[in-house]
């Protein structure tokens, strides 16, 4: 009797052991996962770059390493602040109803050091890989007040703007707790951040230009662009990056993997052949500058569709989203506000359309499963009222809070150059150098 109770108390203890191993096992990591994941946001950060470059190249000669400056520096300071706070302020539990989101264990990432998420893809790859997004959206920004801004005010603008819209705005969409993830069957559909990125970048970036002003001389005097062969690299290693951008956002390697990564491709296709195709009707003559705002164009509004539309959706939002963003541009220069890069009319502009008008290329297996969620009936225009509502909060959220925040910078550090500076150039001004050598800046 002893000797069998023994062994039922042995099999006992290795029963409970066993199944708490099995409680607080975590998943085993998947190598071909997390290895394109770690690609993608070598990609994503490679965009950064590409920006500098793009925007580096349509700026005057004597802006162009500070114009450059403005998206390299967001690369140091916002990745300091991700690590630090930004991490646990997007993907941490709501808290404040929900306004951000808090996780003391990811502060400085101290609580993920050994952490596999259920994809088999370790949390640190899924940190730095979102981190990306979070660098190239202010560096967007600044192509829309480039030519007139100190540098200092602009990394105290860019921390704070980082903190309070940004970390936010990615807090309510991506986050499963977070009030726009969980509105109507499905979520307010943002794939890899049309609302979070492109349509908060923009609209910031227009409140910036209007609060600023134009620059010195502006319309009058013609500012033309000073390298357009660094700005079609620029625009070619978005493209590439945008691969990761997309794709990567399937936090997998697998099908939906595939379908992001060809959605992406066509899009930009089709925006750049839209582009050029309207600008040879309507001018007479297909620019190089077209073809890499048509590229644009497509990437960015495909960027909240690019998981659930076919090759086909993908190619009409590249193209919708093209034409409207084209006449963006002719309506600005008929207002007459400085948007210098056109951050708001590409970014801004082609993040609504195509956050909005995705809803009428969704795939009918992602339909069919928002309809099982929503107790049997979800139609296009449920989805429809649902991503117009995302939108329309992004953009009174972004208008509201850059406003006061370019305000209060604008007040207590110095943010907008004044015309001396502005009249020397950026370059000179505020880092003591020169892009192009002995060249005169004009």
């Amino acid at each position: 009797m002893k000797s069998k109770r023994k062994i039922v108390l042995t099999l006992s203890l290795l029963l409970g052991v066993g199944g708490l191993i099995s409680a607080n096992a975590q998943p085993e990591i998947d190598s071909g996962a997390t290895a394109w994941m770690i690609t993608s946001t070598a990609l994503v950060l490679l965009m950064v770059p590409g920006l500098a470059m793009f925007y580096g190249g349509l700026v005057r000669s004597k802006n162009v390493l500070g114009t450059m400056m403005h998206s390299f520096a967001a690369m140091g300071v916002m990745s300091v602040l991700w690590v630090a706070v930004s991490y646990s302020m997007c993907f941490g539990d709501s808290v404040l109803g929900g306004w951000f989101g808090w996780n003391s264990d990811y502060l400085f990432l101290n609580g993920i050091d050994e952490t596999i998420m259920e994809g088999g893809v370790p949390e640190y790859v899924f940190s730095m890989f979102q981190g990306k997004f979070a660098i190239i959206t202010p560096a967007l920004i600044a192509g829309a007040f480039a030519e007139r801004v100190k540098f200092k005010g602009y990394l105290i603008f860019i921390t704070v703007w980082g903190l309070l819209v940004y970390n936010p705005l990615c807090h309510w969409v991506w986050a499963e707790d977070g009030f726009l993830y969980n509105m109507g069957a499905d979520g307010a559909i943002d794939f890899a951040g049309g609302t979070v990125v492109h349509i908060s970048a923009g609209i910031s970036g227009l409140v910036a230009a209007l609060y600023f002003g134009a620059r010195r001389g502006y319309p009058h005097r013609q500012m033309k662009p000073n390298n357009l062969v660094m700005t079609m690299m620029g625009a070619g290693l978005l493209w590439v990056g945008w691969f990761g951008f997309n794709a990567g956002s399937s936090v997998s390697s697998g099908l939906a993997t595939a379908q992001a990564l060809t959605a992406t491709q066509v899009a930009a296709a089709a925006g750049a052949m839209t582009w050029i195709l309207i600008e040879g009707l309507h001018q007479g003559k297909m620019t190089a500058l077209g073809f890499a705002s048509g590229i644009l164009s497509g990437l960015v509004a495909v960027t909240p569709a690019a998981g659930v539309v076919q090759p086909v959706g993908a190619m009409a939002l590249g193209a919708i989203a093209t034409v409207i963003c084209y006449y963006m541009l002719i309506m600005k220069d008929k207002m007459g506000y400085d948007d210098s890069l056109d951050a708001f009319g590409i970014h801004g502009v082609g993040g609504i359309v195509g956050a909005i008008v995705l809803t009428f290329f969704i795939r009918d297996s992602w339909m069919a499963d928002a309809a099982e969620k929503a107790g049997g009936v979800w139609t296009i225009w449920q989805q429809f009222g649902v991503q117009v509502a995302a939108v329309g909060i992004a953009i009174v959220y972004s208008v509201i809070v850059t406003l006061i925040l370019l305000v209060l910078v604008e007040k207590i550090f110095g943010l907008k150059a004044n015309s001396e500076e502005e009249m020397q150039g950026l370059d000179h001004t505020f880092h003591g150098e020169r892009g192009y050598g002995m060249l005169n800046p004009n």
